[in-house]
């Protein structure tokens, strides 16, 4: 099961504005081949130019991000994320995100990747449509879109636990079959997946009803339904077991955003760390990619966590190394050829 292990990078966008050459050294120091480029750094990086954060410094600023990993040998394997797309009840703004998808196309191509990563849309019911046709139709769009550039663009399209419709590996994996385009796959994340089904951070336990049953009965159903070539990256993550449940008057707490939303951004851990609470059924699901999906390819070792916003400068290093505990244990783990 050859695969390869990649960091995301922190998203500057939330976090301390930790100096993104020195998260790559880090990335390199400890082994990583390739990087998950937020959006946000790259504009983080063209703000530090002579006027802004333009569209011409973001591209001059992409160029300069592709050769500071190139020398590193690491692969930008993804730009992500491209947020609150299909479904948009305003068509306006959905014409607008078109025109940056034409820009994201740009970056892409400068970059060297060729996935572009779309996470679920969560913005509120009133703003976005559950009309089935609708959703597939945009994603459609953007998937067309990318069929036209040379390399071709992959589209790699992951359910939220707090999607305001799709939140379910189930339910991206029916929108991936109705898209029905080669280039438009599973960005597959253990977080996203027993965030949702096992895990319920505002209840006493942190667990929803039956929750073993029903992650056994998903991973059947993975198993069953999920093509590999059509998994075109995963992400390996847990989450901590909250003392208190996240209900209104937890240090964590946000009335602005689901539950899940705010203890994804907070309390993420890194595969194999249960002495600092990790808790949820990763290692089942992980099993299923491997052995009984038999994917292969980038694993991504995702995290967001309440320390990537600590202004530290070792923070990166701490991440890193982290990171790479984790990555070996999964080789251990698992047999993985890396």
């Amino acid at each position: 099961m050859p695969c390869h292990a990649a960091i995301a990078s922190m998203s500057l966008g939330r976090a301390a504005q930790h100096d993104l050459t020195n998260k790559l050294n880090q990335a390199r120091k400890y082994g990583f081949k390739g990087i998950e480029l937020f959006y946000e750094d790259i504009e983080h990086f063209a703000s530090q130019m002579i006027g802004g954060a333009t569209e011409t410094n973001i591209e001059l600023a992409s160029k300069k991000i592709w050769k500071l990993c190139d020398e590193r040998d690491i692969t930008i394997i993804c730009l992500q994320p491209f947020m609150h797309y299909e479904g948009l009840k305003d068509r306006k703004e959905h014409e607008r995100k078109i025109e940056k998808m034409r820009f994201w196309l740009r970056l892409a191509k400068i970059l060297r990747t060729d996935i572009i990563q779309i996470p679920s849309n969560f913005l509120p019911k009133e703003q976005i449509t559950d009309n089935m046709d609708v959703i597939v139709s945009d994603l459609r769009q953007v998937a067309d879109m990318g069929a036209q550039q040379t390399p071709v663009i992959r589209f790699a399209y992951e359910s939220l636990c707090w999607g305001t419709y799709i939140d379910t590996w189930e339910a991206c994996w029916d929108v991936i079959q109705r898209v029905d385009r080669p280039n438009f796959g599973a960005c597959l994340d253990t977080y996203n997946i027993c965030g949702r089904i096992y895990a319920d951070p505002t209840s006493p336990d942190g667990m929803n009803p039956n929750a073993d049953e029903e992650v056994e009965a998903s991973i059947q159903r993975m198993i069953e339904r999920i093509e590999a070539d059509k998994v075109f990256f995963v992400q390996v993550v847990d989450a901590e077991r909250l003392k208190q449940p996240l209900l209104p008057g937890h240090e964590f707490y946000n009335e602005d955003q689901p539950s899940r939303m705010s203890w994804s951004r907070n309390c993420r851990l890194f595969y194999g760390e249960a002495e600092e609470g990790a808790y949820l059924p990763i290692k089942r699901v992980i099993d299923a990619w491997l052995n009984d999906i038999k994917y292969e390819g980038w694993v991504s070792m995702e995290l967001f966590n309440r320390c990537m916003a600590y202004p530290e400068a070792d923070i990166p290093e701490q991440l890193a190394r982290r990171g790479a505990v984790a990555w070996n244990k999964m080789v251990h783990d698992f047999g993985i050829e890396a």
